[in-house]
């Protein structure tokens, strides 16, 4: 058990931090001291009790990155309540099942979301509030008609208003809010605290239910490693219902007195490189995928020009095409970060040697949610290049069912950061969850005797090949995905032969005027080229061009399982 209690560590940053500037809507001319969240997070604690919130009742929150968002996250754990963060990505469907298997009594949701639901599906739900303002949007009475003359309703907008939340709040501290008024309930870190639903590839999302202890674990060591900083500027534009934004941009930022800038909008490279230049973050949390566009735009293009290709080849004057490379890209981040830590995904391995190369301060992590999400994770100075990072002191990991001939087996963890299991669904939580304790990832890989993590796919995605050979798409998706006009790629299997579907970078196609013949062979002439980079079992026999982008999960993952059949559909159209 982790000695620091989750919500102790809230109550001690609150009154610490006190005067601290601590969340700001990037766009917006506000910012809220910690003062201020403290002063949020109390209001909140009377509407529960106006609503009737009993310790454990549960509440959904669905919206988009803001500050908001964040005193709701934290009011709702504080008072002693169980938060259900729901991703806004989630078609509206998936968002009613999750309120109503969660059993969310109240919903907390972006104003443009709840424009797409609808309360008759709401089953648990009694009462609805805006993240724009906290005020009731609307009180689902589910009395029958002839039970409203005899029943009194259960809540009354009247007693939601927020004038009468600040009435209270006037007469609970007629002397001001105060430092020492910062109290919270106490819960033990082997209570559950939140129930995260996962994406999921079949059916449903299930329930991630997770402790005190298990997010205590995750603030803890990164609070260990001394990455971050009281004061430090962070964007936070991962999706804070992920738990990977969660735990790193949002809960151990707040708990060291950061001053967090939350990002509303979609993070598109674009926006993603403005937000850096005026915020200049001293820490930078993302995902591969991001880091990857901007390479594909902005270096690639550099690099492959004749003049700075023959440059790279004289010694001497590399290193000053490669350092000048290095400055712009530090700049391109805001050029005050310590390091940039990547997670969620691999990444591609063209992008990370040129990383490597130019001496750039990045580190990849590995977790997942069901360990609230961190499992292996190395700083900058220790960083082994490839790998997924070592795993961390409160986890174990192991390598089970391993191919004699690679090492490569599905890799197994344990220890405080594991979930208490799946929200009443005991089936997956056995199918994930052994006898002893151990979670079984799904994910293929190694472990070196550093105990470095190296990935090397999804248990899952991996194809047999013809004589038994395994072979892992992602990497050949990786060398494909870095190709001329080649946004991003999927390798399939039919008939014992692989296929690539392709969705092409369009904004180039334009750019070049091309038409669909000189598309087809360029990607041709990517064909024969990746072959030419691969194991023959490897090759791929045709590459489909898809219309669409891919579908993905919240860590820009590929919903591989939505396109096992995409390559008939494509086929089809091809034959046309």
């Amino acid at each position: 058990m982790i000695k620091e209690n989750f919500i102790k560590l809230f109550e001690d940053a609150f009154q610490k931090y006190w005067d601290l500037p601590a969340y700001s809507n990037y766009g917006e001319d506000m910012t809220l001291t910690y003062a201020d969240v403290a002063k949020w997070v109390a209001k909140l604690h009377i509407l529960f009790e106006q609503c009737n919130i009993q310790p454990n009742d549960h509440i959904a929150l669905i919206g988009r990155n803001n500050a908001n968002w964040a005193i709701t996250y934290l009011a709702t754990v504080t008072y002693g309540a169980i938060v259900v963060p729901i991703l806004q990505d989630f078609n509206p469907n998936d968002v009613h099942h999750i309120a109503n298997h969660s059993e969310s009594k109240l919903l907390f949701t972006s104003d443009n979301i709840w424009e797409n639901l609808e309360e008759e599906k709401l089953k648990t739900v009694q009462a609805v509030f805006s993240l724009t303002d906290f005020n009731c949007i609307t009180i689902i009475d589910r009395r029958e008609e002839n039970e409203k003359a005899e029943l009194e309703p259960i809540l009354e907008r009247r007693h939601l208003k927020l004038e009468v939340v600040n009435s209270i709040f006037r007469l609970k501290y007629p002397q001001g809010f105060r430092k020492e008024h910062v109290k919270y309930i106490e819960k033990h870190n082997s209570e559950l605290v939140s129930i995260n639903y996962t994406s999921g590839t079949t059916g449903f999302s299930k329930g991630v239910m997770t402790s005190g202890n298990a997010l205590a674990g995750n603030i803890m060591f990164a609070v260990g490693t001394g990455i971050i900083k009281e004061g430090y500027q962070i964007v936070s534009f991962l999706p804070l219902a992920h738990s990977y934004g969660c735990a790193f941009d949002f809960l151990t930022t707040t708990c060291i007195g950061c001053h967090i800038h939350f990002l509303g909008k979609i993070p598109s490279p674009k926006i993603l490189l403005t937000a850096f230049a005026e915020i200049k973050p001293n820490v930078i949390f993302l995902v591969p995928l991001i880091i990857e566009k901007i390479y594909k735009k902005q270096i690639q293009p550099l690099i492959a020009k004749p003049t700075i290709r023959w440059v790279l080849k004289i010694p001497l004057l590399d290193q000053t095409i490669l350092s000048t490379i290095r400055k712009k890209l530090i700049q391109a981040f805001g050029g005050e970060f310590v390091q940039l830590i990547c997670g969620g995904a691999p990444m591609n391995a063209e992008v990370e040697d040129f990383l490597q190369k130019i001496k750039f301060p990045y580190t990849v992590g590995y977790g997942m949610t069901e360990c609230a999400p961190l499992i292996s994770f190395t700083p900058v100075d220790r960083f082994v290049p490839k790998s997924a990072g070592e795993v961390i002191p409160v986890m174990e990991a192991k390598i089970i069912n391993t191919d004699p001939k690679t090492g490569i087996g599905e890799i197994c963890v344990r220890g405080e950061n594991l979930m208490s299991g799946y929200y009443k669904n005991p089936e997956a939580t056995d199918s994930i969850l052994d006898e002893d304790g151990w979670l079984h990832t799904g994910d293929l890989g190694t472990i070196d005797k550093q105990n470095n993590i190296f990935i090397k796919g999804r248990s899952k995605s991996m194809i047999l090949g013809s004589s038994g050979q395994n072979i892992y798409p992602e990497e050949i998706e990786a060398k494909l995905n870095n190709m001329p006009y080649v946004m991003e790629s999927l390798v399939v299997e039919n008939h014992g032969k692989l296929h690539a579907l392709v969705y092409p970078d369009y904004e180039a196609v334009d750019l070049e005027n091309l038409n669909q013949k000189q598309l087809e062979k360029v990607m041709e002439e990517n064909r024969v080229a990746l072959n030419s980079m691969t194991a023959s079992y490897e090759a791929i026999l045709k590459i489909h061009l898809y219309p669409n982008e891919f579908e993905k999960t919240p860590k820009k993952s590929i919903k591989r399982y939505l396109y096992s059949t995409a390559f008939h559909k494509v086929s089809d159209i091809e034959g046309q």
